[in-house]
């Protein structure tokens, strides 16, 4: 794996990124053949919080995750776990699907039988279901009103047409209180 290790606010020195490498590196047991993806490592500082975001982009998976700590360390320990549930749940449905087609190729290397029965029955209680679908009109407006009414409405996000490109866009606010913008 090639790491692209970079810190906000934060200096990132050659303990910090040979712990990061390290445990970040132990996620190539779970995969039959080296990685030759580039690891995606965004360290940052704010309010004494330290936050760590962890991508992954791979053939058909993209692997992203992020932690909030007080202890940079903690927080790479976390990230960490979070990926490796993520592995294990892809695994676990790919090799399902893979039995199913009668396909012979696994993409993961074969798990700990412990670690993949304990998978299962976490699995079987986080199938993702959606029970509400919500249709509505999309008005031409620019991102600073859009911000304004997902302010009035109180939402976390607002899909809306942009009236300057004709394209639908979604605003939507951080953590740290500010405004974030996809443009599709």
């Amino acid at each position: 794996m090639n790491y692209n290790i970079r810190g906000e606010n934060l200096e990132v020195t050659d303990s910090i990124k040979e712990y990061v490498e390290k445990k970040v590196g132990k996620l190539e047991r779970y995969f039959d053949t080296p990685l030759t993806s580039e690891v995606h490592v965004n360290l940052s500082v704010y309010n004494d919080e330290q936050t760590i975001e962890v991508t992954i982009p791979m053939k058909n998976l993209l692997l992203r995750a992020e932690e909030h700590n007080t202890d940079l360390y903690a927080a790479i320990d976390l990230v960490v776990d979070k990926l490796e549930r993520q592995i294990r749940k892809h695994k676990t449905k790919v090799n399902r699907r893979s039995r199913q087609e009668g396909a012979p190729k696994y993409v993961f290397a074969e798990l700990e039988r412990e670690a993949q029965q304990q998978q299962l029955a976490v699995e079987d209680e986080s199938d993702i279901e959606i029970v509400k679908t919500k249709r509505f009109d999309l008005k031409p407006m620019d991102s600073e009103e859009a911000a304004l009414q997902m302010d009035m409405l109180g939402h976390a996000f607002y899909v809306f047409t942009n009236s300057l490109t004709d394209e639908t866009n979604i605003v939507y606010k951080r953590r740290d209180g500010r405004y974030g913008l996809i443009e599709t």
